[in-house]
């Protein structure tokens, strides 16, 4: 759905984090796209969903952690992967069947512009071609180590889990058929939709940028703070719509706006934790966690000024 909040704008300021990768992001993705057929339609679906604005967010974070490692490896392929996964999951999303969205991104939406049919195999072209680039990660990996396999394999294992019935699927599934809504339900459904690509992410820069995959269940922790603080500062500035349409699956709708708060502090804090642990405190990262923080506040003050 198209975001009609006057403050959206705070998310769209986190693209000056990510502005030193996108560059990268957008020539990579360009040599590949240049590679589809302009006389086959299902490739132009794919090429006008792939560049339709999206802010690259999830690649951006799979060269941030990679680059925090500092051991030089090209993430590139897994970095697309994400991008194509996300991709896919929006254009499912808008078919007429799921949430019937006519607009993504201020144009129609792939469905509209291409068909539904043809919409349809562009998603599952999208997921099939990110699997493809996660194995070629893979073996990035292996020439620079040696070793790429073991990397591959654990990203196999996270990115379809976290795509599937668990995940970004799983999501979907509930935003159609809603379960009673608690404040754990919410935390589950909150995982599905949005924390789940983000620990793909994650896992991807630390896995393919050469880090410890012991070390994977505290990535995975990280991603899951970094989600939920995200998540709470969104609902923040979703709330007056959300509350208007009655659409509760809000947590600060939920709990109230202090209570929310607070937990997206804890969140936070338990993000900055985890990049400490795992040694990898950049000034970019901390800088995210302390813009989410003042944007949930930002968010919070506003409603409280307003009760």
């Amino acid at each position: 759905m198209e975001c009609a909040s006057p403050t959206c704008d705070r998310a769209s300021q986190l693209e000056l984090f990510f502005e030193p990768y996108l560059k990268t992001i957008e020539k990579t993705l360009g040599q590949r796209l240049s590679r589809l057929n302009p006389d086959n339609s299902l490739h132009q679906a794919i090429l006008y969903s792939l560049n339709s604005g999206g802010k690259r967010f999830r690649p951006a974070l799979v060269m941030m952690i990679a680059e925090s490692l500092g051991n030089g490896f090209d993430v590139s392929p897994s970095a697309l992967a994400i991008e194509y996964f996300h991709t896919a999951t929006l254009i499912a999303d808008d078919l007429p069947c799921m949430d019937n969205d006519d607009m993504r991104r201020n144009r129609p939406s792939l469905h509209k512009a291409f068909g539904e049919s043809t919409a349809l195999l562009a998603s599952y072209a999208l997921i099939a071609e990110g699997f493809g680039l996660i194995a070629e990660n893979g073996d990035v990996l292996n020439s620079a180590l040696g070793d790429g396999k073991t990397a591959a394999l654990e990203a196999f294992k996270i990115a379809s889990y976290n795509t599937g019935i668990h995940g970004a699927t799983g999501g979907q599934f509930f935003d159609l058929y809603p379960k009673e809504l608690t404040e754990s339900s919410l935390k589950e459904i909150h995982h599905m939709k949005t924390t789940s690509l983000f620990e793909i992410a994650f896992a991807f820069g630390w896995l393919f940028g050469g880090g410890n995959a012991s070390d994977i269940p505290y990535v995975k922790r990280l991603a899951s703070s970094f989600g939920s603080a995200f998540q709470i500062a969104d609902d923040f500035d979703d709330f007056e719509s959300d509350a208007k349409e009655s659409r509760m699956a809000n947590k600060v709708i939920l709990l109230g706006p202090d209570p929310a708060f607070k937990e997206l502090e804890r969140e936070v804090s338990a993000f900055n934790d985890t990049l400490f642990h795992l040694k990898i405190e950049s000034q970019a990262f901390k800088g995210i966690g302390k813009y989410i923080l003042e944007w949930g506040r930002a968010g919070k003050n506003r409603l409280l000024a307003k009760s």
